[in-house]
């Protein structure tokens, strides 16, 4: 990651008295240089850290979260998915009140960049196949009941939450941002036909997920000998395939259909190796399909409110893949020809 103009009240000072007073107290280091870098699409800003012993950290200003310490979400799903064997980055320190939290430095290659650069479609498999098996590791130890107590257990993607999203979508997308008048009628073709959607996945069983599990948010640390999961913090119970699906259907990363096909095959293989259960191959694709269509429509919500409410346009240019995405899904189902007909009339005219 390049760095990045430093804003006038940027809080490097902070930053290094903060580390400062922490070395002096038998902490951790002190401190060569604090450069700031590109962050994700959240409003967290990422600092690299290097020590004068020339170790490396990152540091991750959030807001404050003096009223939760140990219970923040990022702090508390991380320690659980950790004690679950996911690799997950190690903490070393945090400050509640100031909202710092220092982590290890993961590098900069993400899976993205690193799929941007393999050399064949067997390659590219093997390094699906890997993170597959890091998700299903997720599913079968995460989702025990060690982990009870955290909030994460306590949410799930039922028909109103999926719902929500759906209209979020709408709003963000289409009203806002096409600045389409969707007439009475094709409103509820769409709204009638997400709702049958997602009340059939709120109806499947459930095991924790990640939540945005894709491409850019799994790094690849030491020539891919670790695949390490960041960003997890909003993780709650879902079905198994919405994390394959945020995977294997990326707005950011296009995989062809016979490649889907196959590490779903994987999928189902290991889950059933791992797990002893027996799993219906053509209903779990079919899921697959469903949670596809909503979770992809749900990042276009997404990427349009980056620019309604933070004006940023970054994410603007994976609307068509994701877009894509729903429109190949859609036409394998002919009983929902009349939702993806509405859906690109208000995006195409």
């Amino acid at each position: 990651m390049s760095a990045e103009p430093e804003p006038q009240n940027d809080p490097k000072m902070q930053i290094s008295e903060w580390l400062e007073s922490r070395a002096r107290k038998g902490g951790r280091m002190a401190v060569r240089s604090i450069t700031k870098i590109p962050g994700d699409a959240s409003t967290r800003v990422y600092y690299r850290v290097v020590a004068d012993n020339g170790s490396s950290y990152i540091l991750a200003r959030v807001e404050p979260f003096a009223d939760q310490k140990d219970k923040y979400a990022f702090l508390a799903v991380r320690e659980h998915l950790e004690h679950s064997k996911v690799d997950v980055p190690r903490v070393f320190d945090y400050d509640a009140e100031l909202g710092f939290v220092l982590q290890e430095d993961l590098g900069d290659v993400t899976l993205l960049r690193c799929l941007q650069e393999v050399s064949s479609g067997d390659v590219e498999r093997h390094l699906y196949e890997r993170v597959i098996d890091s998700l299903v590791t997720l599913q079968l130890e995460a989702s025990q009941s060690h982990g009870k107590d955290l909030d994460c257990f306590k949410l799930r993607f039922d028909h109103e939450k999926l719902m929500w999203e759906v209209n979020f979508a709408i709003e963000h997308f289409y009203q806002l941002h096409l600045g389409r008048n969707i007439g009475e009628t094709d409103l509820n073709v769409i709204r009638d036909g997400f709702s049958e959607i997602c009340d059939f996945l709120a109806s499947q069983p459930t095991v924790l997920t990640h939540r945005d599990f894709h491409s850019r948010n799994i790094m690849v640390v030491g020539e891919a000998a670790r695949l390490v999961m960041i960003d997890f913090q909003d993780a709650r119970m879902g079905p198994a395939q919405y994390d394959l699906a945020s995977l294997l259907r990326d707005s950011y990363y296009q995989l062809e259909q016979t490649q889907i096909e196959r590490l779903l095959d994987y999928y189902i293989v290991n889950w059933e190796a791992r797990s002893g259960a027996k799993l219906n191959r053509s209903e779990f694709f079919y899921v697959f399909d469903m949670m596809s269509v909503q979770r992809n429509f749900k990042a276009i919500g997404s990427f349009a409110s980056f620019l309604n409410r933070r004006g940023n346009p970054t994410y603007l240019k994976y609307i068509g893949n994701t877009f894509e995405n729903i429109r190949r899904t859609l036409l394998k189902y002919p009983k929902y020809a009349k939702l993806r007909e509405t859906l690109f009339h208000y995006y195409y005219f």
